[in-house]
């Protein structure tokens, strides 16, 4: 089985954009379910009691095939679809952020609320580390003891992690495999041990690759 590829903010960040006087908090959060960042609104909402507005949008699954944005009292359409659009545009599921906002005294207009609520989720996605959680197989494979190196040596050319080595009279490697690689590695390590490597599928799971900030 395929697992959806999904790129998401992981763990919590936070940026702050000043303009005009207003001052935009953007409080982004890692989360699974619609209760997860319901609650995490909330908990936003609560510790900035005192803003005039607590803005959200987030989107689930893969694709974003949960979506939801909210203005909390914004002129319609100036806050949360400028903020869940940036989501959408940078990818960016599995997260839920919240714009925070302490007005300043100066009107910023229709279009310039559109600006900073989004330009604030930017600056909160540039802020957050990102993870793609990238869909391994799961598999181990029982070898002889000679074919030991001719694994270690394949592992980083594929990006393949070694979960589990068992020496016993033979050798039982569990290994995590980039979904995309997993028919060729077989292959490969079928040819390399004579066809005597036995595989157990052992199911799928989806690891978060964090990407490095420039």
């Amino acid at each position: 089985m395929t697992v959806p590829f999904i790129t998401s903010v992981y763990g919590e960040a936070v940026a702050e954009y000043i303009i005009k006087k207003s001052r935009f908090i953007a409080s982004l959060k890692e989360v699974q379910t619609e209760d997860e960042a319901t609650a995490y609104i909330a908990y936003i909402r609560k510790q900035y009691w005192d803003a005039r507005h607590n803005c959200y949008a987030y989107q689930l699954g893969a694709g974003g095939t949960i979506q939801k944005s909210s203005d909390d009292g914004e002129p319609s359409g100036t806050a949360g679809k400028p903020m869940l659009e940036v989501l959408k545009k940078q990818g960016i599921t599995n997260t839920v952020v919240v714009v925070t906002r302490y007005f300043g005294g100066i009107k910023l207009g229709a279009s310039g609320l559109i600006r900073a609520y989004g330009h604030t989720v930017t600056l909160g996605l540039e802020s957050a580390s990102i993870a793609d959680y990238k869909p391994y197989d799961v598999l181990t494979v029982c070898i002889s003891y000679p074919f030991v190196s001719m694994i270690e040596r394949l592992a980083p050319d594929y990006d393949i992690r070694i979960a589990q080595r068992n020496f016993a009279d033979t050798v039982t490697f569990t290994l995590e495999i980039p979904q995309e690689s997993t028919n060729k590695v077989k292959d490969l390590i079928t040819n390399n041990t004579n066809g005597t490597a036995i595989y157990t599928e052992q199911g799928n799971k989806t690891i978060p690759i964090i990407r490095s900030h420039t």
